[in-house]
């Protein structure tokens, strides 16, 4: 690299730092703590250093458009009592059930709000459910969808929890083990 270009860098990189610095210095405290993105926190800068600002902090028409994978914020049990009581006045208008992506939909929940109410309802015996997978059905107990012979049938349990130990007479050597320890 020739010295004049090495010596050029040099001199736009200690500009650009003391740029930074004095943008830093000039600002108030409450505008250094107020900042709570990332984005607002790179756009603020751009616009102190007077250069332009390559994305806007917040405008209308990204506020839907944030990434989806974010973690939901901590909720509390009231906040899933809810949920539940909306998903179960949702099930008590459909008679033959609904999945989780129909609850989903209807409700305009995201994805990661609905495993947990779920679960919660039907380990509390508000909810039945039938099918495995993303073809499990949801309804409210005890109502029209568990007695109807057309509505969804209760989950049927697996194989391998279906299978019963063989009941066998106790061998010769296990009774005279069973024999011992008495």
């Amino acid at each position: 690299m020739p010295a004049s270009l090495r010596s050029r860098l040099g001199e736009l990189a200690s500009s650009f730092a003391n740029d930074v610095l004095h943008a830093i210095r000039s600002a108030s405290i409450e505008d250094l703590l107020g900042e709570s993105t990332g984005a607002s926190r790179r756009a603020s800068v751009g616009r102190a250093s007077g250069a332009p600002s390559a994305a806007p902090s917040h405008t209308p028409a990204r506020a839907g458009a944030g990434r989806r994978s974010r973690r939901l914020r901590r909720r509390s049990a009231k906040d899933i009592a809810g949920v539940i009581e909306s998903i179960v006045g949702l099930l008590r208008q459909a008679p033959r059930g609904l999945r989780a992506e129909q609850i989903r939909q209807k409700l305009g929940l995201q994805s990661k709000e609905l495993p947990r109410p779920l679960k919660e309802a039907v380990e509390a015996g508000r909810l039945g459910r039938s099918g495995q997978k993303r073809a499990t059905t949801y309804f409210v107990k005890g109502g029209p969808a568990a007695h109807k012979p057309g509505g969804a049938a209760p989950a049927r349990k697996s194989r391998r929890n279906a299978r019963s130990p063989k009941k066998t007479a106790p061998t010769k050597r296990a009774a005279k083990k069973a024999a011992r320890r008495k």
